[in-house]
């Protein structure tokens, strides 16, 4: 509960797979009551039957603002809405939850910060992995295998569907290694809390569905300063190969932790939202030897009990989101994290339009 013992009133803009996630965990949570729904087409109504009938909905976000009041604003919508729909939500005194990215540029994240600041508002930004216990213990035991670090991650789709329309409107202003790197990127950086000097990346174009100078495949590879290297890759549309699409492994002079999604890797699974999260099981190796040159230990398979499906860890970024309201939780290094991975992504994307190495 907020501090006026009342639940905090959350305004609900952009209904997709995340924005419906999100609906459905103010729904069922104590702390938050949705006062309204906006989206531009059909995707309220349907949310609003879905989570029972009864909220009043919107189609214009100014005047949803206006007539509902709230004390926060939840943002999925669409990456170039992001910036304004944000300052908007602190000019009106609100605090704000958004999707990642914060916005559609670095000078406009950078803008949305400073007016979470001036308002003094929290805001939250939806970094999903952070909430789930099998990725912090990734990045706990990556943290065990010494300097430097080989990271090595990618998720590509084979989408088609639903989820084709939906990368090719993100597509219109984000590239696969901004809109979904930035989760990655933010992870490397967890892993080797070393700061990045260098990128370089490649991209191709494989549809003529997409806007012309964009890309639907991109690959990037990140130097720190600790010697660290990691790439990732992602690629959307109904081209993609699902051969070794889920990838995630981190290799020290001590060993390697990866991620092994036997059921989530699996064919037909490289579109699948909730399968984007899974871990099922870490795979732990010791590099150690013995005089013979045979490995002293045995590899560790580590299952988690606690394995939230995607619902799940939606209620966990919104129990976070709340904590933050009604706690005053500072969130200084969150906001800053999340400028610096969306730095970092936007610096890989001119790699890729230049041919250049950016250095950072």
């Amino acid at each position: 509960m907020s501090t006026l013992n009342k639940p905090v009133r959350v305004l609900v803009v952009g209904c997709g797979n995340m924005g419906a996630s999100h609906a459905t965990a103010y729904h069922n949570a104590e702390g938050f009551e949705i006062c309204g729904i906006v989206s531009t087409g059909k995707s309220k109504e349907v949310l609003n039957e879905k989570l029972g009938g009864g909220y009043s909905l919107f189609s214009d976000y100014a005047e949803a603002l206006k007539a509902t009041t709230p004390d926060a604003v939840c943002i999925s919508t669409y990456p170039d809405t992001h910036e304004a729909f944000a300052v908007m939500a602190f000019e009106h005194g609100c605090h704000v939850f958004i999707e990642k990215p914060v916005a559609d540029t670095v000078e406009g994240a950078k803008r949305v910060v400073a007016a979470a600041i001036k308002a003094n508002k929290k805001l939250v930004v939806g970094y999903i992995l952070r909430h789930h216990p099998s990725w912090e213990k990734f990045v706990e035991l990556a943290q065990e295998l010494g300097k430097p670090l080989v990271m090595r991650m990618n998720l590509n789709q084979q989408s088609h569907g639903y989820m084709w329309d939906v990368h090719r409107n993100l597509m219109k202003s984000l590239s696969p290694i901004v809109d979904c790197g930035v989760h990655y990127i933010d992870v490397m950086c967890q892993m080797t809390r070393s700061k990045p000097v260098w990128v370089s990346a490649i991209g191709a174009r494989l549809t003529e569905e997409i806007p012309a100078g964009n890309y639907n495949y991109g690959q990037l590879q990140i130097r720190f300063e600790d010697g660290s290297v990691g790439w990732y890759e992602a690629g959307w549309g109904p081209m993609m190969s699902e051969t070794a699409f889920f990838v995630k492994d981190v290799v020290g002079p001590k060993g390697c932790v990866s991620i092994v999604a036997k059921e989530a890797g699996g064919s037909g699974k490289s579109d699948n939202v909730d399968a984007h999260t899974k871990t099922e099981s870490l795979r732990f190796h010791h590099a150690e030897l013995n005089e013979n040159n045979q490995f002293v230990k045995e590899d560790e398979w580590i299952n988690l009990t606690d394995e939230p499906d995607h619902q799940e860890l939606c209620n966990r970024e919104q129990s976070f989101f709340l904590k933050a309201i009604v706690e005053d939780v500072d969130l200084t290094d969150h906001m800053n994290d999340a400028v610096n991975s969306l730095q970092i992504a936007f610096a890989c994307d001119e790699s890729v339009r230049t041919g250049e190495v950016v250095r950072l």
